[in-house]
This record gives structure tokens, sequence and C-alpha cells, in this order.
């Protein structure tokens, strides 16, 4: 099951974190600790992007070869919010 794999990657970025917080709490070098971080970072892009491809092969491409166009106009439109959103960080 694709959500299994999802949530074990999660699991393992939950560990990355305590890791980067145990690192702040022993007072680590910056430049490690950040880029722990971006380490984290890379991992949690990776898992979006997953879940970004399953939704839409699932989701989107069953809006899309469907006969409600107001269905469709949403899961595009919420495809756009969804980068538009990453842009802004």
């Amino acid at each position: 099951m694709e959500n299994d794999n999802t949530i074990r990657r999660l699991k393992t970025v939950e560990g990355h974190m305590r890791g980067v917080i145990r690192m702040l709490e022993e007072d680590a070098y910056c430049i490690d600790v950040i880029r722990q971080i971006q380490a984290v970072e890379a991992a949690l892009n990776k898992v979006s992007a997953q879940i970004l491809e399953d939704h839409l092969n699932s989701c989107v491409t069953t809006a899309i070869k469907g006969n409600d166009p107001k269905e469709r106009e949403r899961v595009l439109k919420e495809i756009t919010e969804v980068f538009e959103m990453a842009n802004k960080v």
C-alpha cells in the first residue's frame, strides 16, 4: 500500500527532526544544523511530490475523465493553488 510508504517516510523525517532538536539542545555548529534542516526539507519535498503524483494519477485523472465540468475545474484549481502556495514559501 502506497500510504504505508508515505507514513514510513514521514516517520523517518520525524526522527531526523528529533535529531535537529537534539543538535540545538547540544549547541551544535550552526552550519551542521542548517544542513540537517535542509535534509529534512528535501525529505518532506519528496513526500509531498509523491502524494501529489498519487493525487494526479487518481483523483485528478478521475475528474478529468468524468462528465462533470465543475469537478474538473475544481481539481485543476486545487493543483494551481498548491503550486502558488509552494512559490510563496
